[in-house]
């Protein structure tokens, strides 16, 4: 049984540029591997077949909305389940997550198969990762115009690795970044989807406290995930408020910590 990758994108003519030329597409060719591609508007239930939003508490752009990525996901995992294949994870290609390296390659190449979410806008609805995505996955700290290039490097990576394609060659870390904070959480209609709502700070209206919150969630995540770009904005270059908020982010965190324990 070859390795099935499925990919949610609202581009998916851009993955002929996988399937069609080059190593991985004779790879395809040979059925080494296969790609099925799921288009988000194609689980819309409106006419215009939209998948994006304005996002709570202002601010430039559109964020895609978590139904029809859910909808899409859900498909994905059914179709993978009748193919027989039980090792499986649904990853979100964001600058939010780990940064890919040659060992997170040869970790993912273990499994049987893989659903990649190819973002677009501003991101995606935070409901949605936490409902859905098993991991998020960074390319390297550069920003791009959507998730299916990401998607197609991590492919690339994985079927260069696969027997009878070609040996076990190293992937490339890339680690520059243009900014020394990850980015918060985003949100779009509804406000409250499947039990979980919006963050009260965003549909308050009050543009200081969603300033505040942003920023507070902004310094709290690149203390959690990334303590490398964190190492970069030293406490002593920090303002007293990004302390004070980072203090508050991180009292919050410990105590639903020590309630989960």
């Amino acid at each position: 049984m070859s390795f099935e990758f499925d990919v949610i994108t609202l581009f998916p003519e851009m993955f002929d540029a996988i399937t069609k030329y080059g190593v991985t597409g004779r790879a395809w060719e040979r059925q080494i591997y296969g790609l099925h591609t799921w288009n988000p508007r194609d689980f819309t239930n409106n006419n215009h077949r939209t998948v994006d939003d304005r996002p709570y508490g202002g601010g430039p752009g559109m964020v895609m909305m978590a139904g029809p990525l859910e909808e899409a996901i859900v498909a994905a995992r059914t179709k993978q389940i009748t193919y027989g294949i039980d090792k499986t994870k649904v990853i979100y290609l964001s600058p939010q997550g780990q940064l890919l390296d040659h060992k997170m390659v040869v970790e993912l190449s273990q499994l049987s198969g893989l659903i990649i979410l190819s973002g677009r806008y501003e991101g995606v609805d935070e409901r949605l990762i936490t409902r859905q995505i098993d991991e998020e996955i960074s390319i390297g700290d550069y920003v791009l115009s959507g998730g299916e290039l990401a998607a197609m490097v991590l492919i690339d990576s994985m079927v260069r690795r696969m027997p009878n394609v070609l040996g076990d060659p190293e992937s490339a870390n890339q680690d520059s970044f243009v900014s020394n904070l990850l980015d918060y959480p985003h949100y779009t209609r509804p406000e409250v989807y499947q039990g979980d709502s919006v963050p009260e700070e965003l549909v308050s209206g009050d543009h200081v406290k969603i300033n505040r919150w942003r920023l507070q969630q902004a310094l709290g995540r690149t203390w959690l995930r990334r303590p490398d770009l964190f190492a970069l904005r030293t406490e002593c270059k920090m303002t007293i408020e990004e302390k004070e908020l980072l203090r508050e982010f991180k009292e919050t965190y410990e105590t639903k910590q020590n309630d989960v324990k």
